[in-house]
């Protein structure tokens, strides 16, 4: 009875199921990779090379993109002996050798028994933007914008049905856009209707951004002379122009970090010189030693509690503001107390007393840089369509020093110890008559600024080198911006410092880094020349001396 019913239903079905075998089988084999299809890689005529790499893309394998890749790094042989492509992993002198198809070992050779496959800037192009067709339908969202823009920015028109099928099937809009993007690539440089090209021009034109103005002017540039290249021209100058509007709001940006930077390690020494009159050449040090104590804390949480790593910079944080008071306290009470009113004296003790905290620290930790590990939650950034890249650090930084400059203001003029300190600093020997204790005031008011130093310290830790010579890359920045600002007034150095951090990057695109300081350096010399007592002078104690 089976047998009866096996023979019923298979002889009626049996073409369809040979239909269904044969094109089963004939889509395997048109997806397989073989050997012979990679010969060409290795060819000596770089035309050849470019188109196998564009053949071989439209196929869409996955096993292309280890191949693909190991071509881009160097590491794509053919073997002397057969002719065979091989990927080459370097093991002491010899190499481990990989199947590129399959991925298995096959063995060791020696440098000798190998021929690079060569690549030149053209192939190199061709073969991110197959690299990028490759891992369009890849299930990482950001992998996917990648790989977009690795089309956009190397456009190959045999990739465009792929290219298709993936912008169809894509559901996030963002990654949709980036697409669109690269598939009008594809069309401007590819097309041979001219209505295509132009239609996806105004798109490209339409969405701007740094990379669509490099690909127009490329193009325009390799176009022949005639109307589409006035076109493509006019598209370029437009998105060029537009690019460079919003790179006013990138430059101010970055004034705006390097302005919370500089304000953070001038703000303390706005109260130490400001308003103690104390030159303290030992400040930058005392920013050192708060970068090295979030060191520190990381270092523990890494050894106690990994998991918890993210908090030790949170942790950390008011540890390095009391390490850093602490020192500066001792540095007042044991040094500078004893110096009131010798100011090159005060300057050469703290320049010594610098030298040896460097010292010190490079004996406890060593010379070389330090690790200071970004929480999560301040990695990354905020990318715009136009090129602009806000990250979160800087972006913590610039919302971290407006906290502490409130913080200081509301101590300074809402709390008794800012009283206290305002009128010691306005006059002196009426505050000692009216019973405050001038010398407690003197050690806490260098203390505090010595713990916001290291307040900045935690700062730089994120963006910067955590090492022994950490503070003085900044600290005669913090002089310049203490008194451009105004000597001791604390609004002042915040306007100081966004102002000398904005001109810098408004002056470095135009002079260059160094020029950009020496001018700004002659424009401070000119400016204090006219108003030595800064932009806001306060009444204090090294005004009346």
């Amino acid at each position: 009875m089976f047998s009866s019913f096996r023979r019923s239903w298979f002889i009626p079905h049996a073409p369809f199921l040979m239909a269904l075998v044969w094109m089963m089988t004939c889509s395997s084999v048109a997806r397989a990779l073989t050997t012979e299809e990679l010969k060409p890689l290795a060819d000596n005529d770089y035309s050849m090379k470019i188109n196998a790499v564009e053949a071989l893309a439209a196929t869409g394998d996955p096993a292309l993109e280890a191949i693909f890749k190991a071509m881009l790094e160097g590491r794509l042989f053919t073997r002397r002996a057969d002719g065979g492509i091989v990927i080459g992993e370097q093991v002491a002198q010899r190499y481990r050798l990989i199947d590129p198809i399959d991925g298995k070992n096959v063995g060791e050779e020696t440098d000798d028994a190998l021929e690079k496959v060569k690549v030149n800037n053209k192939l190199r192009k061709v073969l991110r933007g197959a690299l990028g067709g490759l891992t369009l339908m890849a299930p990482d969202r950001g992998q996917r914008i990648r790989a977009a823009r690795a089309m956009l920015a190397s456009p190959v028109i045999d990739q465009l049905p792929l290219l298709e099928k993936a912008r169809d099937a894509e559901a996030d809009p963002e990654v949709a856009r980036w697409l669109g993007m690269a598939r009008d690539a594809i069309l401007l440089t590819g097309s041979d209707v001219a209505s295509q090209r132009l239609e996806a021009l105004a798109r490209l034109e339409k969405e701007g951004g740094v990379q669509v103005g490099t690909l127009l002017g490329q193009v325009a540039n390799q176009t022949s002379p005639g109307p589409f290249k006035q076109a493509l021209s006019e598209a370029s100058d437009r998105v060029r122009r537009h690019i460079e509007r919003w790179g006013l709001l990138g430059n101010l940006f970055q004034g705006l970090s390097l302005g919370s930077v500089l304000l953070l390690a001038a703000v303390g020494l706005a109260i130490t010189f400001g308003v103690m009159g104390v030159i303290n050449m030992a400040h930058g040090e005392l920013v050192m030693l708060g970068a090295y104590t979030i060191f520190v804390v990381q270092d523990l949480f890494r050894a106690v509690a990994p998991d918890l790593l993210d908090w030790s910079l949170l942790i950390g944080t008011p540890l390095a503001f009391l390490v850093a008071g602490g020192f500066g306290i001792a540095i007042e009470r044991g040094i500078i107390r004893h110096l009131y009113g010798r100011p090159l004296e005060t300057l050469l003790a703290t320049w010594g007393l610098s030298l040896v905290l460097q010292q010190l620290v490079r004996s406890a930790y060593g010379p070389t840089n330090r690790e200071v590990n970004t929480p999560s939650w301040m990695s990354g950034a905020i990318e715009t369509s136009q090129g602009l890249i806000f990250t979160y650090n800087r972006i913590a930084i610039i919302l971290f020093s407006l906290a502490v400059v409130l913080g200081l203001a509301f101590i300074v003029k809402r709390t008794t110890f800012g009283l206290r300190m305002r009128a010691v600093t306005q006059n002196r020997p009426m505050a000692a008559s009216m019973g405050i204790r001038t010398g407690w005031v003197d050690a806490m008011t260098f203390g505090l600024g010595s713990g916001v130093a290291g307040l900045a310290g935690v700062a730089l830790s994120q963006i910067d080198n955590v090492s022994p010579n950490l503070g003085q890359a900044y600290i005669i920045d913090s002089f310049m911006v203490v008194v451009f600002g105004g000597v001791g007034n604390l609004w002042g150095t915040v306007v100081g410092a966004l102002s000398l951090g904005m001109a810098n990057k408004f002056f470095e695109p135009v002079a260059g880094a160094v020029l950009a300081k020496i001018l700004i350096l002659l424009a401070l010399i000119l400016f204090i020349q006219k108003r030595p007592r800064g932009m806001f002078p306060l009444k204090g104690r090294a005004v009346e001396a």
